[in-house]
């Protein structure tokens, strides 16, 4: 029995050291799977900061467009306010000239010469027809003056 202690003793130490090997094995096996995921990792990181430089470019120069965009637009609606401006008061201006007229051309017609009262309801047609009259007028002194 003594020689079968030894024995066993030394089978045992075997079977570990066969368990060990085996373990061993597979963590060589899982460590080369961590490298192959740690350099896919940082190709994958390598292509995310490329990705990344590309937006930021792409946002830089949106950024421009937009400011640009923005400066022309404000110049674009602050002319627009200067001729809605002006186109009211020359819409102003005229109404004016076409009321003289109106009142003008109803004194002419009735006999009477224009007063500051409103103008009584006249028919279109002698208003038109007295506004003729007027520009012929006009032309004709126009073309005296010319002569």
């Amino acid at each position: 029995m003594i020689n079968v202690l030894p024995l066993t003793i030394e089978s045992l130490v075997a079977i570990l050291l066969l368990l060990t090997i085996l373990y061993c094995i597979r963590l060589n096996e899982q460590l080369k799977r961590l490298k192959a995921d740690g350099s896919s990792m940082q190709q994958t990181i390598a292509e995310l900061i490329t990705a990344t430089e590309s937006a930021e470019r792409a946002i830089a120069g949106l950024k421009t467009t937009v400011r640009e965009a923005d400066e022309t637009l404000g110049e674009r609606l602050k002319a627009a306010e200067r001729y809605t401006v002006e186109m009211r008061s020359n819409a102003a201006a005229g109404a004016e000239v076409l009321n003289r007229l109106s009142k003008i051309a109803g004194a002419r017609l009735m006999g009477t010469e224009p007063e500051d009262e409103p103008a009584k309801v006249v028919e279109p047609k002698s208003i038109v027809a007295a506004a003729q009259a007027f520009a012929d007028r006009a032309r004709a002194r126009a073309k005296g003056l010319a002569a």
